[in-house]
């Protein structure tokens, strides 16, 4: 018994050791020969790395034993989506004088590069790299738990979210919010921001004709006659009078409207911000101007509280605290949807190939907590198995952007060998389909001159055409032979391609793929390709709502105090969601959801 706990004391004595100098290695200067070393050169550095969106450029300052300061100098990285990562990645590595800091979720590209660019300036100080890469071990913290009791609380920080916290507020009533995420946005910040409403002034000055009826029907229609149609009338009326909500706030639109991917018709409007960061931007300018809307970043609801059948509160978890949330009036799910959680994509995936490897638009976020939420307080669900597919993905990471295209009219779509295989204009999973029956599902969208007249002309995801072209992203060329060498298609058939395409314009169609959307030829040099994959971009099912936001249970009734809106809701678009009608859906639901909630008693 002695010797065994002996060796015991030995053992522990050694991991001790080991584990006191393992500490020395990444927090003490370096020992060369028994004589202590400096970490670093002193003085100031200057790094770079590539990031999403080009070159960061950063400035480290340190002594000769730690790093003092790190500065983001230059950077393309988008505005709400990189700014956690700017915020934080130099702080911890600062903190923890470290190089083995974690990335931020929906973030990590510019978090790598912010790590790289540091990494390159410390080169540069002679640090010793390896030792720097050395993951700091943490120290166990207790976590405490917060009670806070309001009235309204939502879960998710997105358009629906957002939508929901300000119309609550608006009607009265004092709210939290959580989000999972370090940042506000969710998908709507990703997005290109077209939103689909019927608007006749603005319509009208296009010589554009719509209406209600036809929104409605494309809709309807667009989702195989799948959705549920109270749903749909409560989209496509107050899809206006939520821009109008929107505007309000002070919000802008361009006076300009256009057919987005998959939309069917003009009636997209694009905010006059880029991506949906208009969205997000009027929703927390509203939050920082009131009182009574709490923002809590880095929380995901774990559990839905529940009294005598009601919704009364929510579980979550925080980085540092468990949270318990009492909501006097009740619950917003507004989570988003699941196409970043594969098992679940796969587990209801019946129309698609295998989607196991699949690339998705999505940020990381959205994972279906909404799904399991509401399923464990039996809620009942919706249309799982509709998945929609866009032909627009970038080949390396999946995302929108990197899309040259401007409108639908004025572009088509060729294969590897150069030739057209389908109509342009139609929706999504029909252009999807028949994208995968291509060579490597791979395909080219070829424009001209005439989308992009001036170097500042930004796509919708407010880039440039000659940054995605310096970046590889996109290719240019002075005649269409040109460009198709350098795309590696063959001349003669993108020639031929783009001649029956004019050809179309000029007698208004259809065309041999029955293609009817046009607006201008493809004639005007320089020519532009960009490339684009199937890429998994929205969830069609969720959790049944009614139209008041209400949310269903698997017995018919509703399930008092909870609400939801957006992707994490099901039923409104069928099998297939007409480009554009997402964001009109997140607004109007999370507008609907808002008052309601705070309505209750």
């Amino acid at each position: 018994m002695r010797k065994s706990h002996f060796k015991r004391t030995l053992c522990l004595l050694f991991c001790l050791i080991l584990a006191i100098s393992s500490v020395a290695c990444t927090s003490q200067p370096k020992v060369t020969d028994g004589e202590s070393v400096a970490m670093f050169k002193a003085g100031t550095y200057v790094g770079t790395a590539n990031a999403h969106n080009g070159e960061i450029k950063v400035e480290v300052t340190v002594d000769e034993e730690a790093i003092k300061e790190i500065k983001i100098l230059e950077h393309n990285e988008s505005p709400g989506i990189s700014d956690p990562a700017i915020e934080r990645i130099p702080q911890a590595i600062i903190d923890d004088q470290s190089l083995a800091v974690d990335t931020i979720s929906g973030a990590t590209v510019t978090s790598a590069a912010i790590i790289s660019a540091v990494t390159n300036a410390l080169e540069q100080a002679d640090a010793d790299i390896d030792a720097l890469k050395v993951k700091k071990e943490g120290e166990e913290t207790a976590r405490d738990t917060v009670e806070e009791t309001t009235d309204v609380v939502v879960i998710g920080g997105g358009g629906a979210g957002l939508a929901a916290a300000v119309s609550a507020h608006q009607n009265g009533a004092e709210v939290i919010l959580i989000e999972k995420m370090p940042r506000l946005g969710g998908n709507t910040i990703l997005s290109g921001g077209a939103y689909n409403a019927v608007d006749p002034k603005r319509q009208e000055a296009q010589g554009i004709e719509d209406s209600i009826e036809k929104h409605y029907t494309q809709t309807y229609e667009g989702g195989d006659k799948l959705g549920n149609t109270e749903l749909i009338k409560v989209l496509v009326e107050n899809a206006y009078p939520a821009i109008e909500w929107l505007e309000d706030l002070g919000m802008k639109f361009d006076d300009e409207l256009f057919t987005v991917l998959g939309g069917m018709w003009p009636r997209a409007h694009k905010p006059s911000t880029p991506l949906g960061t208009g969205f997000i931007d009027t929703y927390s300018k509203y939050i920082e101007e009131n009182d009574g809307i709490e923002i809590i970043l880095d929380t995901e609801a774990t559990e839905l509280m529940v009294e005598d059948g009601k919704v009364v509160g929510v579980k979550a978890k925080g980085l540092k605290n468990d949270m318990i949330l009492h909501a006097n009036k009740g619950v917003v799910i507004a989570t988003g949807g699941f196409s970043k959680n594969i098992d679940m994509v796969e587990e209801n995936n019946k129309d698609w190939p295998s989607l196991k490897d699949a690339k998705s638009t999505n940020h990381p976020g959205a994972t279906g907590d909404g799904i399991i939420l509401a399923e464990a307080v039996g809620a009942n669900f919706v249309g799982m198995e509709n998945l929609q597919l866009l032909p627009m993905g970038d080949p390396d990471t999946g995302s929108l952007s990197g899309n040259i295209e401007l409108s639908v009219e004025n572009r088509i779509f060729v294969n590897k060998d150069g030739d057209r295989f389908v109509d342009e204009g139609e929706r999504r999973d029909v252009m999807t389909k028949a994208l995968l029956e291509q060579e490597d599902a791979y395909m080219w969208v070829v424009l001209d001159h005439k989308n992009y007249p001036t170097p500042e002309t930004v796509n919708n995801f407010n880039e440039t055409i000659e940054e995605l072209i310096e970046q590889g992203r996109a290719f240019k060329g002075d005649t269409l032979e040109e460009l198709a060498e350098k795309i590696n298609v063959d001349p003669a058939k993108l020639v031929k391609s783009v001649e029956e395409f004019n050809k179309a314009v000029e007698t208004g169609g259809p065309d041999a793929f029955g293609r009817t959307l046009f607006d201008k030829k493809i004639d005007t040099a320089p020519f532009y390709a960009g490339p684009r994959i199937p890429t998994v971009h929205h969830t069609m099912g969720g959790i049944e709502i009614n139209t008041n936001a209400q949310v269903v249970g698997k017995d018919g009734n509703i399930i008092p105090g909870l609400y939801a809106a957006g992707e994490v809701t099901g039923g409104i678009h069928g099998s297939n969601r007409l480009g554009g009608n997402a964001l009109a859906d997140i607004t109007v639901f999370g507008r609907i959801a808002g008052e309601n909630v705070a309505k209750e008693k």
